[in-house]
């Protein structure tokens, strides 16, 4: 039998990479985290990523033009160039009252007022998370979000436009069953009290 020049093996495709489960911080830590945010900008980062779910590149290119005082809304630039209109929270149309109409809220001063980079926003983030003894990024904002709706008793299909996802798969992987979730549907076995029956010997079970 002789000796193959190629290697077979490379015609065999990879196992795709299984999505981890996502781990939201508590809402303790959220707000933990919000009492160390001493910067204004840090702190509607924060906010931002908490109660709209946003990524930090969709946080960097917010603008004052963005925000509807009027009709509580929200538009975002997410992925692909694509553009999606949010409600906005109540949390967010109190605090965005003292921030600008115009212009982008995060500008980069080294780049004529340009938006700053979406890793200096997960950079500020995360820096907050840490002088709070919270081991964190700025993503698991947005799994809190995400993971607050679905306690809260929000549809998963209305999550899943609220998260900007296109398949409904991604956003049932995204925001995991929390241990309340499954609490809550094991305590909705109600049942009278069961009966008992008369005991046999081991024997003559």
């Amino acid at each position: 039998m002789g000796i193959r020049d190629d290697d077979p093996t490379l015609k065999v495709p990879s196992p795709k990479r299984p999505k981890s489960v996502p781990r939201p911080i508590s809402t303790e830590q959220l707000m933990e985290t919000l009492k160390y945010a001493n910067r204004k900008r840090t702190r509607m980062m924060i906010l931002l990523a908490a109660f709209a779910g946003l990524r930090v590149h969709e946080i960097a290119k917010i603008r004052g033009e963005d925000i509807d005082r009027y009709g509580a809304t929200l538009t975002v630039n997410g992925k692909g160039g694509k553009t999606a209109v949010l409600p906005l929270h109540d949390v967010l149309l109190t605090e965005c009252q003292e921030w600008p109409t115009f212009g982008y809220w995060f500008p980069n001063y080294e780049k004529d007022g340009g938006p700053v980079i979406p890793k200096a926003v997960g950079a500020a983030i995360q820096r907050t998370m840490e002088r709070a003894k919270i081991h964190g990024t700025a993503h698991q904002l947005r799994h809190w979000y995400a993971t607050t709706l679905l306690e809260s008793g929000v549809d998963v299909r209305i999550v899943q436009e609220l998260l900007r996802h296109e398949s409904l798969a991604t956003t049932q992987i995204y925001t995991k069953v929390s241990d309340k979730q499954r609490r809550l549907g094991m305590n909705s076995l109600q049942v009278a009290d069961l009966p008992n029956a008369k005991m046999n010997s081991v024997h003559h079970a």
